[in-house]
């Protein structure tokens, strides 16, 4: 099922662009689920003039055109899901949940289980859509980096109309991805590094240049038997870019160093088969912290599975003690 998937997909691609042009850094990506998830169902794009309620929305961002494919403004997909529990006349956190290659933000919605955590917590999360179920995160993947699409602008505009409508605390704003979504959570911080105040990365890897030396506070998992994304390193990045993906303890390095923060020498949890690392806190209380699944594969950690644990819960622990200390930047 996943081979033919791919197969009609790049079909479709490549009946639509003609060369592409490799990465400017070595680093990242993401690979397709088995899983199909259904269509979406877009909602007017207009904000709406009601508060909105809670429960899971589908709406859609309109934005720009972005290159010869799409010559027109389009709309792009997302679902909102807003729980019942909040603080009254505060605006609440936002996570973003940016799914993997070939999946949709149905798939991740439910492979996450992060609806339930935001119950619990009280907290928004956002599930944007991918263009043709893929994200540009520098030098990967498929048919967004192909068509040069323009994600970054996309994250701006959801966190921009999100804080608007008062369903975001702009100094808590959250990015979670997993595999290409990982690595868009990874691009955008690289570009804009003073709107989010953490991010949780899950089998991603990094696939662009950082120049902005972002001081983001980090909480990674990536399983040591990964076969989309290596621990190790290696692979390629993309179908047509033979570059590798950096080992994830070098990416982690890059990250903190970055932050300039010390190496991960502490202890930050341990359970089952997932052990974790962490920098500790710097000067700019920022933190980076990897959690190794040993045997873990190319998947979201859950209870169920090989890491014992429900990563998508330690991720909002992790986001929850590391807002920003001031607001975050206009886009």
């Amino acid at each position: 099922m996943k081979i033919i998937m791919r197969a009609a997909l790049m079909a479709v691609v490549l009946g639509l662009v003609t060369g592409a042009h490799p990465p400017p850094a070595a680093a990242a990506a993401s690979t397709a689920s088995s899983v199909p998830a259904p269509p979406i169902v877009p909602a007017p794009s207009s904000a709406p003039s009601t508060p909105v309620v809670p429960g899971t929305h589908a709406r859609t961002i309109t934005m720009p055109s972005f290159n010869w494919l799409v010559k027109e403004k389009w709309d792009r997909p997302y679902l909102l899901h807003v729980p019942k529990r909040r603080k009254a006349g505060h605006p609440p956190p936002l996570v973003i949940a940016l799914h993997g290659g070939l999946d949709d933000s149905t798939y991740i919605q439910k492979q996450s289980g992060l609806d339930a955590v935001s119950e619990r917590h009280g907290f928004v999360v956002a599930y944007p859509d991918g263009f043709l179920r893929t994200w540009n995160a520098g030098g990967c993947c498929w048919f967004a980096r192909l068509a040069g699409v323009d994600d970054v602008a996309f994250i701006d505009q959801l966190i921009t109309t999100l804080i608007k409508e008062k369903l975001a605390d702009p100094r808590r704003i959250y990015l979670t991805g997993f595999s290409n979504g990982g690595g868009l959570a990874y691009k955008y911080v690289c570009e804009r590094p003073d709107r989010v105040a953490a991010i949780g990365v899950v089998s991603g890897a990094l696939a662009t240049l950082c120049p902005s030396r972002p001081k983001v506070s980090l909480l990674a998992f990536h399983g040591t038997d990964d076969f989309s994304v290596p621990y190790n390193g290696g692979g390629n990045l993309d179908f047509n870019v033979k570059v590798p993906f950096l080992p994830v303890q070098a990416v982690v390095d890059i990250w903190r160093r970055l932050a300039e923060l010390p190496a991960l020498t502490r202890t930050y949890f341990e359970r089952a088969a997932t052990h974790c690392k962490t920098t500790g806190r710097g000067a700019s209380r920022t933190e980076v912290a990897l959690c190794t699944v040993t045997g873990g594969g190319h998947e979201w950690p859950v209870r169920t599975k090989t890491a014992g644990v429900d990563g998508s819960e330690m991720l909002w622990s992790f986001f929850a003690t590391h807002p920003r200390s001031s607001a975050p930047a206009k886009p």
